[in-house]
Formats: C-alpha cells, structure tokens, sequence
C-alpha cells in the first residue's frame, strides 16, 4: 500500500528516471497512466480554483498574513498529491503494479509544496517590494534545477566538479562546494533571523499601550540583534574563525574616521529621535521652509510629505544638529491668519462681527474662537486681520482658506462694506506740450 511520498520512493533511480519514463510511456498501459496523471492535476487545479474564489479572492494578496499565503500556495499542489497518490493506491490494487507517471507526478508535486514552502517564508522574511519577488522567483528556480539535476542524476557529477575546482586564500584551501555550502548556512541562518525579527516587528506593532516611537524603536534594535547573532552563528559553521572579526572592527573604524562618519550619524541620530519622542508620526514639521507632514521613520532618514504629494528624505543628522519647527509637538492644531483691508468709512465693529461670522465653520476650532483685530490704518483703509485654529491641518489649508475668504467676500456685499484698492492721482503740470519742428525731405 502506497501511503507516503517516501514509500513511493522505494526503489527509485534518479539517473534513469527519463529512460524509465520512456519505456512506460510506449509499454501497454503507458498512455493510459499518462491520462489518469493528466487527469489528476487538471481535477486538482480545478478544485485549486475553486477555493482561490471563495476564500482569497475577497481581499487583496498585499492585505494576507503569512499564514493565508502560505496555505492559497499551497492549495494547488497539497489537492493534487492527496489526489495522485489515491490514484496511484488504486491503479495498484488493480494493476497489481505501481504507476510509475503517478509517481513521477506524486514526487514533482511533493517537490513543489516543498519550494512553495520555502520561498513563502524568504518572501515573507524579506522587505516588500522587488527585491522580495525577485528572490521568491531566484529561489524557486534554483530549488527547480537542483531537482532536475536530481532526477537526470548528474548531481554527483556537479558535486565532484565543484569539489575539484580549489585555490588557496592565505593558508586556507577553498573550493567551490566549500564556498556554494557556506553561501548556503549563510543564507539560511540570516534568512531565518529575518523572518523571526518580522514576527516581533507585527507582534511589537499590535501593542497599543506603548508609543509608537517605543514600538520603532524595539522592533529594530530586535532585527538589528538578531542579524548581528546569525552572522556570529554563521561564521563558526562555515569554518571562519569569529578572531577575524577584530581585524573587521578595526577596519570598520578605519572606515568610520575616514568616510562612514555621515551614515554612522544618522543611524546614532535615528534611535535618538525614536527614543526622545522629538519626531513621530504625523507630525507637521517645517524643515528649511518646506512643510510636510512624516509619513515614515527609518533609521536613516525621515519621511517629509507635503501637501502636493511630494516627498523630501531628509537626514537624521539634519533633524538632530538643525533647528526643526514642529507644529505639532503637543498637538496638531495650529494657527493661521488672514488679513484683509476695508474702507476708512467701514463700521469696523461690524466689520470684526462679520469676520468672526464668516470664519465659523466645521474644521475651525470654537474654542478658542476665532477672533478679528484691526492692526493698522494704511494709505488706502483700515488693515484687519481674522486668526483661528485649524482642527485638521493635514487636510489642507488652501481650501479652508478659499472658503473663509468666499464668505467674507458674500457678508462684506451684503452689508455693504467696500475692500479698497489703491488709487493713484495724475496731474499734468504742462498741457501745452512743444511739438518738434519737422524737417522737409529732399
């Protein structure tokens, strides 16, 4: 009784898989182990996509934890081993023989559910974007060709190349199976740290009692431990004596006196305004006269949005050894005003009435109200200015502005009070003006 991937295994000679292969294919019941094969996985990948519409069609891919990814890459190739290998039970119970494309398929599927495996966890231990996909799709091609090279069987051949190509580093003799293995501890230890750093990243994020500078703050200095704790696991397996790391930190503060001093910075002035809590998150800063709100931390450099959707990086260093206005330190809330001239002739009490009037609205803060002051009498009318609180200045100001400035246009026509313009007089001194004699031509 076939049970297991391994029980179909029994017996089974990589380097004549393909010849194998052939020779059932043109044996007597050879197409027909072919159609129940291709049968199999046209069955499993319709069943495949059916669940795909009903439980992850719904919400996007970007919006899945590791857990949904893991199992919609996985619905396709678990379905359709469940379903080979009761195939491959029943063609032997019938045939009295075991199927050898019902095992060749059972064992490219087992394969994989393995690579989807492995490739879900670098996708999801890695930063999102290209470099993540990228290397999903590197992997899987490089776990594909190591099965291939598996079944045609000249993996023994590749490994004793790779054994016979050797140099000398120093007193040490390398070769290439040397240098691929360490690449591969390597690879796998940092990639495992990264995945258990991300877990404490989502778990630290999710606790809402703790500022959000706090929750930055733990989340990288646990990735930063862990990747520091892979390398000096990874080093000791590969055969690399941990000694060599002191010849490292000299020449990394070589590199730091020398040209590094300007990253080291920013990286020092980063943790300090996580964990002075001078900068967070949506707050509004004033950064060498350009305004924008932070939309993102990073060790490095901080995240300025402004209102046109631009973003400026600006240094960690520049926000540590510069001054920084923020408008919103203890709370977001800030103050504008707008002036406005009338005529000399204006009831100025009913002119202030009207601009308070006019400057009531949902986004404007009633208490404090706004208020209206005269500031100065000027060549052509009286100055007056109206000042308020912005309950929501990351929505904009300009159109709150536009709107403040419609009604006071609509009260002012109402109650006929006049915006001046300057005027200027001209007087001509001299009205009889010389004309120039004018000379006969030739």
């Amino acid at each position: 009784m076939i049970n297991t991937v391994s029980d179909m295994l029994d017996g089974w000679t990589p380097g004549v898989t393909l010849h194998r292969l052939g020779q059932v294919i043109q044996g007597e019941t050879g197409w027909q182990e072919l159609l129940v094969g291709v049968a199999a996985l046209l069955c499993a990948w319709l069943w495949a996509r059916q669940l795909y519409r009903r439980y992850f069609q719904a919400a996007p891919a970007q919006e899945w934890s590791f857990g949904k990814y893991l199992l919609y890459r996985l619905v396709y190739p678990l379905s359709a081993q469940l379903l080979t290998q009761a195939l491959a039970l029943v063609w032997q119970l019938l045939q009295g023989q075991s199927s050898v494309i019902l095992l060749l398929s059972a064992t490219l599927l087992f394969w994989l559910s393995l690579i989807r495996v492995l490739t879900a966890i670098v996708r999801h231990a890695l930063p999102e974007g290209k470099v993540e996909r990228h290397s999903e799709h590197l992997l899987a091609m490089l776990l594909w060709l190591t099965f291939a090279a598996w079944v045609t069987g000249i993996d023994q051949l590749l490994l004793q190349w790779l054994e016979s190509v050797h140099f000398r580093v120093g007193k040490n003799e390398l070769n290439l199976l040397m240098i691929l293995s360490a690449l591969l501890w390597v690879s796998v230890i940092l990639v495992g740290a990264l995945w258990v750093s991300k877990l404490i990243e989502k778990r630290v994020m999710k606790l809402g009692d703790i500022d959000m500078n706090l929750r930055f703050v733990i989340s990288k200095l646990a990735r930063t431990l862990l990747i520091i704790g892979a390398v000096l696991v990874a080093l000791p397996i590969v055969g690399i004596d941990l000694t060599v790391l002191s010849v490292f930190g000299g020449a990394l503060g070589v590199g730091l006196g020398f040209g590094l001093q300007k990253i080291a910075s920013n990286y020092v002035s980063g943790f300090i305004i996580l964990l002075d809590r001078s900068i967070r998150i949506g707050d509004r800063l004033m950064v060498d006269g350009r305004v924008g709100y932070v939309s993102k931390i990073t060790a490095r450099y901080v995240v300025l949005k402004g209102l046109d959707g631009s973003e400026v990086l600006v240094p960690n260093e520049a926000l540590i050894a510069n001054t920084v206005i923020n408008q919103s330190y203890t709370d977001k809330q800030i103050w504008i005003s707008m002036p406005i001239q009338v005529a000399y002739d204006t009831d100025l009490e009913l002119a202030q009435r009207l601009l308070r009037e006019a400057a009531t609205h949902p986004r404007v803060m009633s208490d404090p109200a706004p208020n209206a002051f005269v500031t100065a009498f000027a060549d052509s009318g009286v100055n007056m200015e109206i000042g308020l609180w912005v309950k929501d200045p990351e929505n904009g100001i300009a159109g709150l502005r536009s709107e403040i400035n419609l009604r006071i246009w609509h009260l002012f026509k109402q109650h006929h009070i006049q915006i001046p313009y300057p005027q200027r007089e001209l007087r001509v001194v001299n009205q009889a003006v010389a004309t120039p004699p004018v000379e006969a031509s030739a």
